[in-house]
């Protein structure tokens, strides 16, 4: 079945009930609120050490982009790293999550949770290692989760809304029990952590299998339980950073990529997850254009598909495999 990956996940998926009927393809918009290195220049890797100093352009695109969502008819899911709450003003954060928007916990120091080294954390803390002296990466790990959770509570007035990774793995956290129970001793009952390896390398040669790649793909970023308990919902290919940083596409390509993924989301009743950085896309994609395209795909298919929450995707897979 397509809403669960047939190797790894218990029960039914979010597109189909316990009775068999056929559900809508569930969509969700998802942006990390941190700082992207080599934006807006290629120059600028300072942003590796300093990911939740925000710039008021990240901040604009932000609230821009859930106020547009908003007005599609959907909400937004964003993550954040708990140190912008460091910085002197949030209100336009208090503004998207008093409008319905999710905001979900992405570490304090954007940290490597498989780190197994103190110096594989974070560079950061390669950098200044007193920070973490004379603490396991385990504990430094926890603290990190458990900080941001503090922080969004005293600047927020709000819990976090599930927890995301630092980048995403291709095996998601299938090879750290250990860190799907440290989710869960912290009461979190789902994890974005998977995204799947695929092609992105183009030519003019290459462009049309590689995104058929991304299409395929689709069915291996759908949402999953773990043996634990913990609840996966994969993040969807491709993200901005892997196209646009990584391999320099144009926004004509990653638009035709996303379409083509959305598209065939749709037409299986499955999850999309759009990943995305608005300090990568006020620089990418300054007028919109991808949310806007989601959007309007989303709502031109009313009988088959529907914005949703990361919150909503996990609470209909917890439903369906009780």
């Amino acid at each position: 079945m397509l809403g669960l990956s047939r190797a790894t996940a218990s029960g039914a998926g979010p597109d189909e009930s316990k009775d068999g009927s056929v559900k809508r393809a569930m969509v969700a918009i998802t942006l990390d609120l941190e700082m992207s290195a080599q934006y807006p220049t290629q120059d600028q890797v300072h942003w590796n050490y300093e990911k939740g100093n925000l710039n008021e352009e990240t901040k604009r695109y932000a609230v821009e982009a859930a106020r547009r969502v908003k007005l599609a008819g959907g909400t937004l899911h964003f993550f954040v790293v708990g140190r912008v709450f460091e910085q002197e003003n949030v209100d336009w954060l208090r503004e998207i999550v008093a409008v319905g928007h999710p905001v979900g916990n992405h570490t304090y120091d954007h940290v490597n949770v498989k780190a197994k080294t103190p110096e594989d954390l974070q560079f950061r803390f390669r950098r200044a290692p007193w920070l973490i002296e004379g603490r396991t990466t385990h504990d430094v790990i926890v603290e990190n989760i458990r900080l941001t959770t503090e922080a969004m509570k005293s600047r927020l007035d709000v819990s976090p809304a599930g927890f995301r990774t630092p980048g995403g793995f291709n095996n998601g956290l299938h090879d750290v029990p250990e860190i799907q129970q440290l989710l869960i001793d912290q009461g979190y009952s789902w994890v974005s952590s998977l995204y799947p390896t695929h092609r992105a390398a183009i030519t003019d040669v290459t462009w049309n299998e590689v995104r058929a790649d991304i299409v395929a793909q689709q069915q291996a970023s759908q949402p999953f339980v773990y043996p634990s308990g913990l609840i996966e919902v994969p993040m969807s290919p491709i993200s901005d950073v892997t196209a646009f940083r990584a391999h320099q596409w144009k926004l004509d390509q990653f638009l035709e990529a996303i379409q083509a993924a959305v598209s065939w989301t749709i037409e299986h009743r499955a999850v999309f997850d759009f990943l995305a950085h608005p300090s990568c896309l006020y620089v990418t994609d300054p007028e919109f254009r991808t949310i806007d395209l989601i959007c309007d795909l989303v709502n031109k298919s009313p009988d088959n598909a529907e914005f949703a929450d990361l919150d909503r995707i996990a609470d209909s897979v917890a439903k369906v495999t009780r």
